[in-house]
Protein backbone atom coordinates (compact mmCIF):
# COMPACT_ATOMS: atom_id res chain seq x y z
CA UNK A 1 0.00 0.00 0.00
CA UNK A 2 1.49 3.36 -1.07
CA UNK A 3 1.72 6.38 1.24
CA UNK A 4 -0.88 8.19 -0.86
CA UNK A 5 -3.22 5.21 -0.67
CA UNK A 6 -2.72 5.09 3.10
CA UNK A 7 -3.59 8.78 3.40
CA UNK A 8 -6.74 8.29 1.33
CA UNK A 9 -7.76 5.37 3.53
CA UNK A 10 -7.04 7.23 6.79
CA UNK A 11 -9.06 10.27 5.70
CA UNK A 12 -12.03 8.36 4.30
CA UNK A 13 -14.55 9.36 6.96
CA UNK A 14 -18.21 8.45 7.01
CA UNK A 15 -19.17 12.05 6.20
CA UNK A 16 -18.16 13.21 2.71
CA UNK A 17 -17.49 16.73 3.97
CA UNK A 18 -14.79 15.58 6.39
CA UNK A 19 -13.36 13.25 3.75
CA UNK A 20 -12.83 16.30 1.55
CA UNK A 21 -11.99 18.89 4.19
CA UNK A 22 -9.20 17.05 5.99
CA UNK A 23 -7.11 16.11 2.90
CA UNK A 24 -7.60 19.56 1.38
CA UNK A 25 -6.40 21.34 4.50
CA UNK A 26 -3.55 18.84 4.78
CA UNK A 27 -2.53 19.65 1.21
CA UNK A 28 -2.59 23.38 1.94
CA UNK A 29 -0.19 23.06 4.88
CA UNK A 30 2.01 20.57 3.03
CA UNK A 31 2.44 22.82 0.00
CA UNK A 32 3.13 25.86 2.12
CA UNK A 33 5.65 23.92 4.18
CA UNK A 34 7.45 22.73 1.04
CA UNK A 35 7.73 26.28 -0.29
CA UNK A 36 8.70 27.64 3.13
CA UNK A 37 11.83 25.48 3.43
CA UNK A 38 13.81 26.92 0.48
CA UNK A 39 12.36 30.38 1.13
CA UNK A 40 13.66 30.34 4.70
CA UNK A 41 17.06 29.08 3.59
CA UNK A 42 17.37 31.77 0.91
CA UNK A 43 15.63 34.41 3.07
CA UNK A 44 13.37 35.39 0.21
CA UNK A 45 9.64 36.04 -0.03
CA UNK A 46 9.63 36.14 -3.82
CA UNK A 47 7.42 33.03 -4.14
CA UNK A 48 5.20 33.63 -1.09
CA UNK A 49 2.14 35.08 -2.83
CA UNK A 50 2.53 32.89 -5.90
CA UNK A 51 2.62 29.77 -3.71
CA UNK A 52 -0.59 30.92 -2.06
CA UNK A 53 -2.35 31.09 -5.40
CA UNK A 54 -1.04 27.67 -6.43
CA UNK A 55 -2.27 26.28 -3.11
CA UNK A 56 -5.75 27.68 -3.77
CA UNK A 57 -5.87 26.05 -7.19
CA UNK A 58 -4.45 22.73 -5.96
CA UNK A 59 -6.84 22.41 -3.03
CA UNK A 60 -9.82 23.34 -5.19
CA UNK A 61 -8.90 20.73 -7.80
CA UNK A 62 -8.34 18.09 -5.11
CA UNK A 63 -11.74 18.75 -3.56
CA UNK A 64 -13.41 18.29 -6.94
CA UNK A 65 -11.67 15.09 -7.96
CA UNK A 66 -11.06 13.43 -4.57
CA UNK A 67 -14.16 11.17 -4.66
CA UNK A 68 -13.12 9.86 -8.09
CA UNK A 69 -9.51 9.43 -6.97
CA UNK A 70 -10.70 7.34 -4.02
CA UNK A 71 -12.97 5.26 -6.25
CA UNK A 72 -10.20 4.60 -8.78
CA UNK A 73 -7.74 3.56 -6.07
CA UNK A 74 -10.35 1.24 -4.54
CA UNK A 75 -11.09 -0.29 -7.95
CA UNK A 76 -7.39 -0.82 -8.61
CA UNK A 77 -6.97 -2.53 -5.25
CA UNK A 78 -9.94 -4.80 -5.98
CA UNK A 79 -8.75 -5.54 -9.49
CA UNK A 80 -11.93 -4.16 -11.07
CA UNK A 81 -12.43 -1.56 -13.77
CA UNK A 82 -11.65 2.00 -12.74
CA UNK A 83 -14.49 4.54 -12.96
CA UNK A 84 -14.14 7.26 -15.58
CA UNK A 85 -13.12 10.77 -14.63
CA UNK A 86 -16.22 12.98 -14.26
CA UNK A 87 -17.13 15.39 -17.04
CA UNK A 88 -16.52 19.07 -16.34
CA UNK A 89 -19.66 19.81 -18.38
CA UNK A 90 -21.89 18.13 -15.82
CA UNK A 91 -23.50 15.57 -18.11
CA UNK A 92 -23.36 11.82 -17.73
CA UNK A 93 -22.47 11.73 -14.05
CA UNK A 94 -20.22 14.79 -14.17
CA UNK A 95 -19.98 17.70 -11.79
CA UNK A 96 -22.89 19.93 -10.91
CA UNK A 97 -22.62 23.31 -12.63
CA UNK A 98 -22.41 25.10 -9.29
CA UNK A 99 -19.32 23.07 -8.34
CA UNK A 100 -17.74 24.00 -11.65
CA UNK A 101 -18.70 27.67 -11.32
CA UNK A 102 -17.32 28.02 -7.78
CA UNK A 103 -14.12 26.13 -8.57
CA UNK A 104 -13.56 28.11 -11.77
CA UNK A 105 -14.19 31.41 -10.00
CA UNK A 106 -11.61 30.67 -7.31
CA UNK A 107 -9.08 29.38 -9.84
CA UNK A 108 -9.42 32.43 -12.11
CA UNK A 109 -9.13 34.80 -9.14
CA UNK A 110 -6.10 32.95 -7.73
CA UNK A 111 -4.34 32.83 -11.11
CA UNK A 112 -4.87 36.54 -11.74
CA UNK A 113 -3.84 37.66 -8.25
CA UNK A 114 -0.87 35.30 -8.02
CA UNK A 115 0.62 36.34 -11.35
CA UNK A 116 0.00 40.02 -10.60
CA UNK A 117 1.70 39.87 -7.20
CA UNK A 118 4.58 37.78 -8.54
CA UNK A 119 5.14 40.30 -11.33
CA UNK A 120 5.04 43.14 -8.83
CA UNK A 121 7.52 41.62 -6.41
CA UNK A 122 9.82 40.64 -9.26
CA UNK A 123 9.93 44.27 -10.39
CA UNK A 124 10.73 45.30 -6.80
CA UNK A 125 13.91 43.18 -6.66
CA UNK A 126 12.10 40.30 -4.99
CA UNK A 127 11.35 42.06 -1.71
CA UNK A 128 8.15 42.93 0.14
CA UNK A 129 8.19 45.35 3.07
CA UNK A 130 5.79 43.09 4.99
CA UNK A 131 8.67 40.64 5.45
CA UNK A 132 11.45 43.08 6.41
CA UNK A 133 11.32 42.02 10.04
CA UNK A 134 10.45 38.33 9.76
CA UNK A 135 12.44 37.00 6.78
CA UNK A 136 15.58 36.64 8.95
CA UNK A 137 13.68 34.75 11.66
CA UNK A 138 12.98 31.14 10.55
CA UNK A 139 10.16 30.54 13.09
CA UNK A 140 8.37 33.77 12.17
CA UNK A 141 8.89 33.21 8.45
CA UNK A 142 7.53 29.67 8.73
CA UNK A 143 4.59 31.06 10.68
CA UNK A 144 3.81 33.37 7.76
CA UNK A 145 3.58 30.41 5.38
CA UNK A 146 1.38 28.43 7.76
CA UNK A 147 -0.78 31.53 8.24
CA UNK A 148 -1.21 31.55 4.48
CA UNK A 149 -2.27 27.89 4.60
CA UNK A 150 -4.88 28.86 7.21
CA UNK A 151 -6.06 31.70 4.97
CA UNK A 152 -6.49 29.30 2.06
CA UNK A 153 -8.30 26.71 4.18
CA UNK A 154 -10.81 29.14 5.69
CA UNK A 155 -11.52 31.05 2.48
CA UNK A 156 -12.07 27.81 0.58
CA UNK A 157 -14.45 26.43 3.22
CA UNK A 158 -17.69 27.06 1.25
CA UNK A 159 -16.14 25.71 -1.96
CA UNK A 160 -14.83 22.60 -0.21
CA UNK A 161 -18.25 22.02 1.35
CA UNK A 162 -20.07 22.24 -2.00
CA UNK A 163 -17.46 20.12 -3.80
CA UNK A 164 -17.76 17.43 -1.12
CA UNK A 165 -21.42 16.75 -1.89
CA UNK A 166 -21.92 13.37 -3.61
CA UNK A 167 -23.10 13.39 -7.22
CA UNK A 168 -26.04 11.21 -6.22
CA UNK A 169 -27.34 14.00 -3.99
CA UNK A 170 -26.66 16.75 -6.50
CA UNK A 171 -28.86 14.94 -9.00
CA UNK A 172 -31.85 15.77 -6.76
CA UNK A 173 -30.98 19.48 -6.55
CA UNK A 174 -33.02 21.66 -8.94
CA UNK A 175 -30.85 22.64 -11.88
CA UNK A 176 -32.71 25.92 -12.36
CA UNK A 177 -30.80 29.07 -11.48
CA UNK A 178 -31.97 30.53 -8.18
CA UNK A 179 -31.73 33.90 -6.43
CA UNK A 180 -28.56 32.99 -4.52
CA UNK A 181 -26.96 31.79 -7.76
CA UNK A 182 -27.63 35.10 -9.51
CA UNK A 183 -26.70 37.26 -6.51
CA UNK A 184 -23.54 35.28 -5.85
CA UNK A 185 -22.42 35.48 -9.49
CA UNK A 186 -23.07 39.24 -9.64
CA UNK A 187 -21.18 39.88 -6.42
CA UNK A 188 -18.21 37.82 -7.56
CA UNK A 189 -18.04 39.38 -11.02
CA UNK A 190 -18.49 42.88 -9.62
CA UNK A 191 -15.90 42.40 -6.90
CA UNK A 192 -13.42 40.72 -9.23
CA UNK A 193 -13.77 43.50 -11.81
CA UNK A 194 -13.34 46.13 -9.11
CA UNK A 195 -10.18 44.47 -7.76
CA UNK A 196 -8.63 43.97 -11.20
CA UNK A 197 -9.36 47.55 -12.25
CA UNK A 198 -7.93 48.97 -9.03
CA UNK A 199 -4.76 46.88 -9.35
CA UNK A 200 -4.29 47.88 -12.99
CA UNK A 201 -4.75 51.55 -12.17
CA UNK A 202 -2.23 51.29 -9.34
CA UNK A 203 0.28 49.42 -11.52
CA UNK A 204 -0.08 51.97 -14.34
CA UNK A 205 0.42 54.81 -11.86
CA UNK A 206 3.58 53.17 -10.49
CA UNK A 207 5.02 52.60 -13.96
CA UNK A 208 4.29 56.18 -14.97
CA UNK A 209 5.99 57.41 -11.83
CA UNK A 210 9.08 55.33 -12.61
CA UNK A 211 9.25 56.88 -16.09
CA UNK A 212 8.72 60.35 -14.57
CA UNK A 213 5.40 60.98 -16.32
CA UNK A 214 4.14 62.41 -13.03
CA UNK A 215 5.54 63.34 -9.63
CA UNK A 216 2.56 62.35 -7.48
CA UNK A 217 3.40 60.72 -4.16
CA UNK A 218 0.15 58.82 -3.74
CA UNK A 219 -2.64 57.70 -6.07
CA UNK A 220 -5.86 59.69 -5.95
CA UNK A 221 -7.25 59.00 -9.44
CA UNK A 222 -9.72 56.46 -10.83
CA UNK A 223 -11.19 54.07 -8.30
CA UNK A 224 -8.65 55.37 -5.79
CA UNK A 225 -10.61 58.62 -5.73
CA UNK A 226 -13.70 56.66 -4.70
CA UNK A 227 -12.12 54.51 -1.99
CA UNK A 228 -8.73 54.53 -0.30
CA UNK A 229 -8.61 50.74 -0.69
CA UNK A 230 -10.72 49.79 -3.74
CA UNK A 231 -8.76 46.57 -4.29
CA UNK A 232 -9.66 45.39 -0.79
CA UNK A 233 -13.31 46.31 -1.34
CA UNK A 234 -13.27 44.16 -4.46
CA UNK A 235 -11.62 41.31 -2.57
CA UNK A 236 -14.24 41.18 0.18
CA UNK A 237 -17.06 41.57 -2.35
CA UNK A 238 -15.95 38.69 -4.58
CA UNK A 239 -15.59 36.33 -1.61
CA UNK A 240 -19.06 37.41 -0.47
CA UNK A 241 -20.25 36.28 -3.91
CA UNK A 242 -18.58 32.89 -3.50
CA UNK A 243 -20.17 32.52 -0.06
CA UNK A 244 -23.62 33.53 -1.33
CA UNK A 245 -23.66 31.00 -4.16
CA UNK A 246 -22.37 28.26 -1.87
CA UNK A 247 -24.85 29.14 0.86
CA UNK A 248 -27.76 28.55 -1.50
CA UNK A 249 -26.58 24.96 -1.95
CA UNK A 250 -25.59 24.30 1.66
CA UNK A 251 -28.90 25.56 3.08
CA UNK A 252 -30.92 23.28 0.79
CA UNK A 253 -32.03 19.80 1.83
CA UNK A 254 -29.33 18.39 -0.45
CA UNK A 255 -26.64 20.46 1.22
CA UNK A 256 -27.86 19.71 4.73
CA UNK A 257 -27.86 15.98 4.05
CA UNK A 258 -24.54 15.99 2.23
CA UNK A 259 -22.56 17.75 4.94
CA UNK A 260 -24.20 15.76 7.71
CA UNK A 261 -26.46 18.41 9.24
CA UNK A 262 -29.89 17.71 10.65
CA UNK A 263 -31.63 20.61 8.94
CA UNK A 264 -33.90 23.01 10.78
CA UNK A 265 -32.79 26.40 12.16
CA UNK A 266 -29.52 25.05 13.59
CA UNK A 267 -28.61 23.40 10.32
CA UNK A 268 -29.34 26.58 8.37
CA UNK A 269 -27.24 28.68 10.75
CA UNK A 270 -24.38 26.19 10.54
CA UNK A 271 -24.51 26.23 6.75
CA UNK A 272 -24.49 30.03 6.73
CA UNK A 273 -21.51 30.04 9.08
CA UNK A 274 -19.60 27.60 6.86
CA UNK A 275 -20.21 29.84 3.85
CA UNK A 276 -19.76 33.14 5.68
CA UNK A 277 -16.41 32.26 7.25
CA UNK A 278 -14.79 33.02 3.90
CA UNK A 279 -15.62 36.74 3.47
CA UNK A 280 -15.55 37.22 7.24
CA UNK A 281 -11.96 35.97 7.51
CA UNK A 282 -10.88 38.03 4.48
CA UNK A 283 -12.40 41.14 6.05
CA UNK A 284 -10.70 40.37 9.38
CA UNK A 285 -7.30 40.09 7.69
CA UNK A 286 -7.73 43.25 5.66
CA UNK A 287 -9.17 45.39 8.44
CA UNK A 288 -7.17 44.17 11.41
CA UNK A 289 -3.99 42.37 10.29
CA UNK A 290 -2.05 42.82 7.06
CA UNK A 291 -4.16 44.97 4.76
CA UNK A 292 -5.52 48.35 5.72
CA UNK A 293 -3.56 48.85 9.00
CA UNK A 294 -0.18 48.35 7.26
CA UNK A 295 -1.08 50.49 4.27
CA UNK A 296 -2.67 53.32 6.25
CA UNK A 297 0.16 53.30 8.79
CA UNK A 298 2.82 53.49 6.06
CA UNK A 299 1.16 56.36 4.24
CA UNK A 300 0.30 58.25 7.43
CA UNK A 301 3.95 58.08 8.44
CA UNK A 302 5.14 59.34 5.06
CA UNK A 303 2.53 61.95 4.20
CA UNK A 304 0.54 62.58 7.38
CA UNK A 305 1.75 66.17 7.60
CA UNK A 306 0.70 67.10 4.07
CA UNK A 307 -2.55 69.00 3.50
CA UNK A 308 -3.31 67.28 0.18
CA UNK A 309 -2.99 63.87 1.82
CA UNK A 310 -5.22 64.86 4.72
CA UNK A 311 -7.78 66.26 2.28
CA UNK A 312 -7.77 63.01 0.29
CA UNK A 313 -8.28 60.98 3.46
CA UNK A 314 -11.02 63.28 4.64
CA UNK A 315 -12.93 63.20 1.34
CA UNK A 316 -12.33 59.57 0.36
CA UNK A 317 -13.99 56.68 2.24
CA UNK A 318 -11.59 54.09 3.63
CA UNK A 319 -13.44 51.06 2.24
CA UNK A 320 -16.92 51.42 0.71
CA UNK A 321 -16.63 53.51 -2.49
CA UNK A 322 -18.48 56.78 -2.71
CA UNK A 323 -20.82 57.38 -5.63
Amino acid sequence: MTIFHSILHATNFSRPFLSTLVPSIGLAYTLQGLVAIPSIIAQTERFYDLSGSLTYISCTALSLYLPTIRARFAAAAAGSAKPAWPSILGDGGGFNWRQVALSAAVSVWATRLGTYLFSRISSDEGTDSRFDVIRTSPPKFLGAFFAQATWVSLCLMPVLAVNSLPASLFSTLPAAIGVTDILGALLFLGGFSFEVTADRQKNKWVQEKKTKKHNEEFLTRGLWSKSRHPNYFGEVTLWTGVATLAAGVLMSNVGQTGIGLAGGPLGIVTALAMAGVSPAFVALLLFKVSGIPLSEGKYDKRYGGRKDYQEWKRNTPMFFPKL
